[in-house]
């Protein structure tokens, strides 16, 4: 497609033009660029991306997006086709060229949604094992990365950034997907990678503090979940239905105002309501409630917490136009999702769990849920992640120390800070006079929990869950809690 076709069909509206070329493939990264790529350059905080330029003209770039007037005249000086738009506007431009360039893929496609604080990965991951369970050819693209009815990997952000959103939207429909389901974090709402994705449906899980370094206060966090709910319905032609847990305060009051098709959900409130029968370490037994009718399944994953986790999958694959009954056969085919909950067999008579629960809400509900399980005590293994929001760290330390027997305070991904100032501003939250101990090294505080565990013991490992390296400054080394566990069991 030509630079100018894409322009005048896609309705952006880039400040300045210059030239044009035929654009065979999009992308913001100049380590992708093939030849006859649009290279676009997107705003950074730690370098200017016009500085790539020359290197994705030299691999086969023919045309350039800037967000800069020096980075168009710089791109107009090497001689390919270019446009320009500030920063605020090329949010806008970008995502109506991935939609426009890919063909509006979502418009064709069954799309559901899903953000909240906690439970995201696993009612998308779930959500997507009952839409195959139903007959699909569906696909997740989210926190484990993206997975279609023929490959699945890892990927670098929840929700990427919009030219690669569009990009793996056009893998899944090339792989044979008809349906998709996926996180919407709430950095993606507020900088507009999703925008332009045709959602037939959304689910809102819940809201507690998370991401306060980057939104700064809770009611910017709030309002970049509610886009998803008021925003995107507009872009697209489809019929929209919300499904909200009412449960949640914030839920109930989106619910009352939202104008959409919406299904309000939750265990206390709600048209669907869900009662456990049975809670174990790997299987719940759930009744269903809508309408005057109560549907029972069991579904294989365990813990309290992921019966709110299944309620928000059945939720949103009813919001997508399934009966109850459907959702509830469709539910029976779950898997368990990697990192969330994940128990790691052994022989010593010990439970041990790997959960990616890294907020204070997200810990708490994690170590009551395997409070209900038996249990003799519960050690639990966690840590805070640097250049993160410092005020959850005594909240972590607290929730920890109240629902656990121990308490093992270690590093998660100390980034670029050190990790002593991270624990001991950590251990400020510690319960006083309950057992805990600070071990600065993962792999120590894992073995010391695991060697410390006697039979009818649970230990909690919390934080990391699905994620295979720890990141320390930039640098990502090779760690999995999962290994970790097994090294420690021998």
């Amino acid at each position: 497609m030509l630079v100018s076709e894409l322009i005048s069909r896609s309705g952006a509206k880039p400040a300045a033009v210059s030239g044009d070329a035929e654009v065979t493939s999009l992308t913001s990264d100049s380590r992708d660029v093939k030849p006859g790529a649009l290279f676009v350059c997107m705003p950074g905080k730690n370098q200017d991306s016009h500085k790539f330029i020359p290197q994705a003209v030299a691999s086969g770039a023919v045309a350039v997006v800037a967000h800069s007037q020096e980075g168009f005249d710089a791109a107009r000086r090497i001689g390919v086709a270019a446009m320009w738009a500030p920063p605020e506007p090329l949010r806008d431009l970008i995502w109506r060229l991935a939609k426009e360039f890919h063909g509006n893929l979502t418009q064709r496609m069954m799309v559901v949604g899903v953000t909240g604080t906690n439970g995201k990965t696993t009612t998308a991951w779930v959500i997507r094992d009952m839409l195959v369970a139903a007959g699909r050819q569906a696909a997740y693209i989210g926190t484990l990365g993206i997975q279609t009815p023929k490959q699945e990997r890892l990927l670098e952000n929840t929700t990427p950034l919009p030219i690669e959103m569009n990009n793996l939207i056009a893998e899944c429909a090339a792989d044979g997907s008809d349906s998709l389901a996926m996180e919407v974090s709430s950095h993606a709402l507020t900088e507009h990678r999703a925008d332009g994705i045709e959602f037939d449906a959304a689910v809102f899980t819940n809201l507690t503090q998370d991401h306060l370094d980057f939104h700064g206060s809770m009611e910017e966090y709030e309002k970049a979940k509610l886009r998803l709910f008021t925003d995107f319905p507009p872009q697209s032609s489809k019929h929209f239905t919300a499904a909200i847990n009412v449960d949640d305060p914030i839920g109930a009051k989106w619910f009352d105002n939202l104008k959409t098709s919406k299904i309000a959900y939750g265990i206390d409130s709600g048209v669907l309501k869900c009662h456990p029968e049975e809670i174990a370490l790997d299987h719940l037994i759930l009744n269903f409630c809508y309408s005057g009718r109560t549907v029972q399944t069991t579904a294989h994953l365990g813990g309290t917490f992921n019966v709110y986790n299944c309620l928000s999958a059945v939720a949103g694959f009813m919001a997508m136009g399934f009966t109850m009954d459907q959702a509830a056969e469709a539910l029976t085919s779950a898997k368990p999702v990697p990192g969330r909950f994940e128990a790691v067999p052994n022989n010593k008579g010990i439970g041990i769990i790997v959960d990616y629960a890294h907020t204070p809400d997200a810990l708490e509900k994690l170590l009551e849920s395997t409070r209900k399980l038996d249990h003799k005590r519960i050690i639990t293994v966690f840590g805070c992640g640097g250049d993160r929001d410092s005020n959850k760290r005594p909240k972590m330390a607290r929730a920890a120390s109240e629902f656990s027997d121990v308490t093992v305070v270690t590093s998660d991904n100390p980034r670029t800070e050190d990790p002593q100032s991270i624990l001991d501003q950590v251990a400020a939250g510690l319960v006083p006079n309950k057992e805990a101990v600070n071990i600065i090294d993962r792999r120590e505080a894992i073995k010391y929990a695991v060697d410390h565990a006697k039979p009818g013991d649970i230990v909690v490992i919390a934080g990391k869950g699905h994620e295979n390296y720890q990141i320390i400054g930039r640098t990502k080394h090779p760690m999995d809690d999962r290994e970790l566990a097994r090294e420690a069991l021998g």
